[in-house]
């Protein structure tokens, strides 16, 4: 069943891109202020309490309906609630759309348009970048946005719905890594009012987001090195990944310059809306060619094939449970 709730929901995301995104991601504020404002108390064990409840109550909420749904109604609507599930929490229109335009914009020779493109889109202004740096930061922010995403997602949801918890796992990633942007001084409403700023709850939610991040990361890693130049892949994956200020990142963008044979790394783009790049300080660039117009078009490869490896694994994994 995960399998053709991972299929449905991607046919329907492509066919028809979610259009109450910024409405769900409304919901998940208001819950997430909610939750902070009860239960915070700058203390740590009330911020591990309140990454909980703030966790807990919407994966059990899922969980609950799927079971329901199961037993009253039987596997085809507990597969339907799995759809809707996964298509609120998958994205690729997430980046898609961000990408193409700027691909569409360097391909015509405008890299002013492409700039302010890129500028949009990582929330940084006034960067005034070289046709490289463009296509460099643009690759990064596709390969952590395509692992954050789709492949995180689709890690737990295949995990949780296997041990028959339903899409419970999607909303678990979903939610933890929103609450590493909600409670983030430098990316919520802290940044605006000091009020809204926990020292406590933000050490939490991140020190949360690495522990339920580290597995996917390496996954997405070890898929982009199985589609791509798998020796090249790991060999920037065991000496680059530590370059990058996030680890959990560096294995994905190690793993991506490797497999696509492009220079990551250099000076970041500072503050940004998905938390890809933090620290405005340049870091040590992987080996890889100089990024050119053409790894843009490889990356876009990349990430498809390590979709279809995915559902075929899937695809597998469920033929082989009802043959058994």
């Amino acid at each position: 069943m995960s399998f053709f709730a991972l299929l449905f929901a991607f046919l329907l995301e492509q066919a028809r891109p979610l259009s109450f995104g910024e409405s769900l991601e409304r919901v998940s504020q208001s819950w997430s202020d909610k939750v902070r404002n009860t239960l915070d108390t700058g203390d740590q064990r009330h911020a591990w309490t309140a990454w909980t409840v703030a966790i807990g109550v919407p994966c059990v909420l899922v969980w609950v309906i799927h079971v329901l749904l199961l037993w009253y109604l039987g596997w085809l609507f507990a597969m339907l609630w799995s759809v809707a599930v996964l298509y609120a929490t998958l994205g690729f229109r997430h980046f898609s759309h961000h990408f193409t335009q700027i691909r569409q914009a360097l391909s015509v020779g405008d890299d002013v348009l492409a700039n302010t493109l890129l500028s949009q889109w990582s929330g940084a202004k006034g960067e005034n970048l070289s046709r490289a740096e463009i296509i460099r930061h643009v690759i990064e922010y596709s390969a952590i946005s395509a692992h954050r995403h789709v492949f995180g997602v689709v890690v737990w949801f295949a995990v949780l719905a296997g041990l028959g918890l339903g899409p419970m796992g999607a909303v678990l990633y979903r939610m933890a890594e929103f609450l590493s942007r909600a409670w983030n001084s430098q990316q919520s409403a802290a940044a605006l009012d000091p009020s809204h700023y926990s020292p406590a709850l933000e050490l939490c939610a991140a020190k949360a987001w690495q522990v339920t991040d580290w597995g996917p990361a390496r996954l997405t890693a070890l898929s982009f090195a199985v589609v791509g130049n798998f020796e090249d892949a790991v060999e920037a994956w065991r000496h680059d990944a530590a370059h990058f200020p996030d680890a959990n990142d560096g294995v994905v963008l190690a793993a991506t310059s490797g497999a696509i044979n492009v220079r990551l790394g250099g000076k970041t783009l500072g503050k940004t809306d998905e938390e890809m790049l933090l620290t405005p300080q340049a870091v040590e660039t992987t080996a890889g060619r100089e990024p050119e117009l053409f790894h843009l078009r490889s990356m876009v490869g990349l990430v498809w094939r390590a979709v279809v490896m995915w559902m075929l694994l899937l695809a597998l994994l469920t033929l082989a449970r009802l043959l058994g």
